[in-house]
């Protein structure tokens, strides 16, 4: 069950005024995306002007609708599908059946883009794949985001975010080094990808404007979670040495790492000399560590991190972190409290920048929204509307999209094209 009572109390949404029309404003998006990379990256798009038409299957839609947490009043549009499929029309169509197929075909042959992240194979069965499409609509950007690409020996694998981050190295790199190493348990990997995908489709975009041919593109999982390991990869390539797990302590400079002040925990990162020696001369008031021969040098601090710790430890504990932090922002020494969760949501930064609000929902009244983080400052985001409900804008996509009037939808509807039950419905109708 959503907290009503606190969604109610976030700010509602202010739009940023643009002076230009949105960016994507025109783009016709066919979304054939599930749980999380492939929605996300339609969101973007969605959010920019793009239209995008998720299409699911009739009744149950996406699988990640259910996930939790699930309010009764709206049991198919649970907290995460809110999150990743705003701005959307859902078009609940059985792909299975001819009648269900021709209709997906239809909008295909008049999109700019088309996204999937069906298991390997599925577009194919559908007669989907890219060379189909590509004969349908020349023009076509063909975006396929899978765990492992769609050729190659792993081909067929499935893949989930935490099986990237093992996968790729990226679990081991994390975590402390007495014992196993841990995933994030954000859906980083799947974020990551997301983003790489809206990039790709938008390069191939900018091409079409070019030569006016579309393209396939291709966004696969485990290759981001290989960017997602950072300079560590370069680093193992470059001398052969496998990274050490470290904790909240930095293997590359010294002192970063999690500090207790008398109440709160922090975080500072020194990632330079000056850094270094404003922290302990305006901070901590140590102006003889500041300025020592060997502990001004950065390789050096990494042999001593003991000692400097155990010296920030001390005086940290002395004071509570309302008295550290504005001298640590005086000094400009990267810093920031260990929040939970709530914290950060309920944070002057996440007020300041407007990221938390809430939205008009047609059932709840309200529900949260966490803004896009682009920022375009002639085209920004179009105003938030809330993911749709299965099915919910299947009329308006025939009718508008595609043309179709009352005879043709009732006909399709007989046929299957929108499922058993509509189909029975229609049936009882016409007797």
């Amino acid at each position: 069950m959503f907290n009503q009572q606190s969604i109610n109390a976030l700010p509602v949404h202010q739009s940023t005024p643009g002076t230009g029309a949105p960016a994507l404003q025109g783009l016709r998006v066919v979304d054939f995306t599930h749980f999380i990379a492939g929605p996300l990256a339609t969101q973007n798009l969605a959010d920019f002007g793009a239209s995008v038409v998720k299409v699911e299957a009739p009744e149950r839609g996406d699988d990640f609708r259910h996930y939790p947490t699930v309010d009764p009043e709206i049991p198919a549009q649970g907290g995460p599908f809110l999150w990743a499929n705003r701005n959307k029309q859902s078009l609940g169509l059985d792909m299975k059946s001819e009648a269900g197929l021709a209709v997906a075909k239809e909008l295909i042959a008049q999109a700019d883009v088309l996204v999937e992240n069906f298991s390997s194979g599925v577009m194919d069965r559908f007669g989907l794949d890219y060379a189909t499409c590509a004969k349908l609509n020349p023009r076509l950007v063909y975006c396929s985001i899978s765990a492992y690409g769609r050729e190659g020996a792993s081909a067929d694998r499935l893949g989930f975010d935490p099986i990237a981050q093992a996968e790729s190295g990226f679990i081991s790199m994390n975590g402390y080094n007495d014992r196993q190493g841990v995933r994030t348990g954000a859906a980083v990997m799947d974020v990551a990808t997301a983003m790489s995908a809206t990039n790709a489709i938008l390069l191939a975009l900018m091409a079409r404007n070019r030569d006016g041919v579309g393209q396939k593109v291709e966004v696969a999982l485990f290759d981001t979670a290989i960017v997602m390991t950072g300079y560590g990869a370069m680093q193992h390539l470059t001398t052969g040495h496998e990274p050490r797990r470290n904790g909240n302590v930095s293997p590359d400079t010294c002192p970063s790492g999690v500090f207790e002040s008398k109440d709160k925990p922090f975080y500072i990162n020194c990632g330079n000399d000056k850094i270094f020696q404003r922290l302990f001369e305006q901070v901590l008031a140590r102006p003889d560590l500041a300025n020592d021969p060997v502990l001004s040098q950065r390789a050096k601090r990494l042999e001593h991190r003991e000692r400097i710790f155990q010296v920030m430890n001390e005086a940290f504990a002395k004071q509570p972190w309302s008295h550290w932090a504005p001298l640590l922002r005086a000094a400009n020494v990267p810093h920031g409290q260990v929040r939970t969760l709530g914290e950060a949501l309920a944070s002057d930064e996440a007020r300041s920048r407007g990221l938390v609000t809430r939205i008009a929902h047609p059932v709840k009244g309200w529900i949260p929204n966490i803004a896009n983080p682009l920022r375009l400052e002639r085209t920004p985001c179009v105003p938030p509307k809330a993911a749709p409900a299965v099915g919910q804008h299947t009329q308006a996509v025939l009718r508008d999209a595609l043309g179709y009037d009352d005879a043709r939808i009732a006909r399709l509807e007989a046929e299957g094209a929108f499922g058993a039950a509509a189909a029975a419905q229609s049936q009882k109708a016409a007797a």
